[in-house]
């Protein structure tokens, strides 16, 4: 059967958290239980004659329980769970036309009251005949002595298609929210577009830098041979492309041999493109449609918002966001004791993948997140997993695989 994707759009918003006392006898006096209701999930699609499996996963963001469940040959099921603000994560396949679908999701609702209904359609997921993300090298690495080297991370982004591709004004995204944390900013929706915080579009005319079938692109945070400066560190001096970097406290020397990707918008000081080494981010890689360029985007694309803060005030800030139409492919990162959201639509990502179990994991160092082989291409290039599932798609704690170079 040919293989679809599609999306599960869920939302649901309730009210609070709370406990009762039970007080049926003296013996129970002051004895604290806590409330439960029937959350039912109902789903459906136009043309799905069956559902095989569904794969829901829901995680009370208080108190980090999580409750998981397969449903097959069916498209409704009752849970029972106490009450409290729940984060849904549902993967799946269905049937529809004779082919197999895959289904994807992720939402937030708050259990309040003893009975909750929640409708779900259906809506098709989209994928592209362009670059995937292969790895995502974000931790750095720690020098033979135990100090940070703040250097030597990269993105590997591979052609995952039969045809030739072009890396000529490739977009890359930094979100601008974190997934360990909701601010609940107004306005925001994910499955229109992306918020980002830093934004870096690779060079070219539109056919100046060719990628053959299976092959891969590095862009390198700076590209160099970081073996040199201390032996835990990569050769990265063959990189396609590189940052820029001007902030003279890393000390990164531009190798004028790579050339260097434009950052075209960015909140941080010295014009920097800079990872996160916990990994509780999202990334994404885009194009510009017909019509639109860097000018356009900076233009027309800006995002502001609001969101209460710690000290009960609203705070507004401004951004940029990606329209989702723009986006060929992503990556959510996070921790398991800290996830709280992704922060793609699932019709880009639906999961997350990771590098450590805790917040400053000391054994993330040297680490990256890697994209599955699911099979060979005619020319013997490796052929990558590509559900739109992070979870699925990805290796956690992968070795790097430019540990030992830059080898095509």
């Amino acid at each position: 059967m040919k293989k679809r994707v599609i999306l599960l759009s869920l939302a649901a918003m309730m009210t609070a958290t709370f406990t009762v006392t039970s007080c049926s006898s003296d013996d129970d006096f002051g004895v604290t239980t806590a409330q439960k209701g029937a959350l039912t999930l109902s789903f459906s699609g136009e043309n799905i004659s069956s559902y095989k499996t569904l794969d829901v996963e829901l995680k009370e963001v208080n108190t980090g329980a999580i409750i998981k469940q397969t449903i097959q040959n069916k498209n409704t099921y009752t849970f029972e769970v106490p009450y409290g603000s729940y984060k849904i994560t549902v993967n799946g396949v269905v049937i529809s036309s004779n082919d197999e679908i895959g289904v994807g999701a992720s939402a937030q609702t708050d259990i309040s009251t003893l009975i909750t209904n929640l409708e779900i359609p259906l809506i098709l997921k989209k994928f592209h005949e362009d670059f995937v993300i292969e790895e995502v090298f974000f931790t750095g690495v720690k020098t033979a002595d135990g100090k940070n080297y703040n250097s030597s991370r990269y993105f590997k982004l591979t052609n995952n298609t039969k045809k030739v591709l072009y890396a000529d004004k490739l977009i890359l995204g930094q979100s601008e929210f974190l997934t360990t944390d909701d601010k609940n900013p107004t306005p925001y929706s994910k499955n229109l577009s992306f918020a980002v915080k830093a934004v870096m579009v690779l060079p070219g005319t539109g056919t100046e830098y060719p990628v053959q079938p299976g092959d891969f692109i590095v862009i390198a945070d700076n590209a160099i041979n970081h073996k040199e400066n201390t032996s835990t560190a990569y050769d990265l001096h063959n990189a396609n492309f590189e940052f820029p970097s001007v902030n003279p406290a890393l000390g990164q020397v531009d190798n004028p041999s790579v050339p260097n990707a434009k950052i075209i918008y960015t909140q941080m000081n010295f014009n920097m493109f800079f990872l996160h080494d916990r990994g509780f981010e999202s990334y994404i890689i885009a194009r510009f449609p017909a019509g639109e360029d860097e000018n356009t985007f900076l233009t027309n694309f800006k995002y502001d918002y609001t969101y209460q803060n710690s000290a009960g005030g609203v705070t507004s800030k401004s951004a940029y966001a990606i329209p989702n139409s723009w986006i060929i492919d992503g990556v959510n990162n996070s921790i398991s004791t800290k996830f709280v959201h992704i922060l793609t639509s699932a019709s880009i990502d639906g999961g997350w993948t990771s590098v450590g179990t805790i917040d400053k994991d000391p054994t993330r160092f040297g680490k990256s997140v890697r994209r599955k082989v699911t099979g060979q291409m005619d020319n013997g290039k490796n052929l990558y997993l590509d559900t739109n599932n992070s979870s699925n798609d990805f290796t956690k704690d992968s070795e790097p695989s430019l540990k030992n170079g830059i080898i095509h």
